[in-house]
């Protein structure tokens, strides 16, 4: 198999994700996951499309991932990762729209208002 590529975007995140066969590696940005991921519970949502498909340890994955936070980077990872795994194997799409990895997640931060400190927060209210 060659090298098989896909998109992932959460929030202000982009993750490009590319697969091959192997050992089950996966380096983002150059670093292992739990090097860039220390946290436990973000760390996991990176490896759950391989849980639902059943394919743990058998893919290589180098991905670049760029903006936001480390919450919706690891989210656009997991959905750039799920999107490859549909590309290799039409058989894991079920599984995976079944546990909704296969949406994105389309809430953004809500832009800022002119005369208001924030989206929809207002100044104290005088009245006289």
């Amino acid at each position: 198999m060659e090298m098989i590529n896909a998109l992932g975007r959460r929030k202000a995140s982009i993750a490009r994700v590319f697969v091959k066969n192997g050992d089950g590696s996966i380096l983002i940005n150059g670093k292992s996951v739990k090097d860039y991921f220390p946290q436990v519970h973000i760390g996991s949502k990176v490896i759950e499309p391989f849980e639902v498909a059943g394919v743990e340890n058998t893919f290589d994955i180098k991905v670049n991932v760029k903006g936001g936070g480390f919450k919706g980077q690891a989210e656009a990872v997991r959905l750039g990762i799920a999107r490859a795994l549909v590309k290799i194997n039409e058989d894991f799409k079920k599984p995976l729209k079944e546990k909704k990895l296969l949406t994105r997640d389309a809430r953004v931060v809500e832009r800022k208002k002119f005369g208001r400190p924030k989206a929809r927060k207002a100044f104290q209210f005088s009245k006289r």
